[in-house]
């Protein structure tokens, strides 16, 4: 059974940093992985994507400023420069499927393994 655990969220400062990571486990063999976030009030979003062959995706509002990567069973969000925009719930997700990343970041119908997620939250 897949299980993903988000870990590393707060509450900083515009202007701040914070490295969120997930730890996954449960499956055999590697595949696409993503952060997604969702703010009150709004739909989720994909913000980072990382393929099985090393490919990155990034929205456009968080390119520059995040950097996903991925060091055997975790995956990690560097988020830097920090906004009040970019306050939300964070989420994991992982695809069964073998992909290559979407270009402007991860599709949320294309992952069937979510966390529970861990709240980010810039004050300005």
């Amino acid at each position: 059974q897949v299980q993903m655990v988000e870990s590393g969220g707060g509450s900083v400062q515009a202007g701040g940093t914070l490295r969120l990571s997930c730890a996954a486990s449960g499956y055999t063999y590697e595949s696409m992985m993503g952060w997604f976030r969702q703010a009150p009030g709004k739909e989720r979003e994909g913000v980072a994507c990382l393929d099985l062959w090393g490919t990155t995706t990034y929205a456009d509002s968080v390119k520059g400023r995040f950097s996903i990567s991925k060091d055997k069973n975790f995956l990690y969000l560097q988020m830097d420069n920090l906004q009040p925009e970019d306050t939300a719930m964070y989420y994991c997700a992982r695809r069964s499927a073998w992909a290559r990343c979407p270009a402007g970041g991860p599709v949320q119908a294309d992952f069937p393994f979510w966390g529970l997620g861990t709240q980010v939250t810039v004050s300005s």
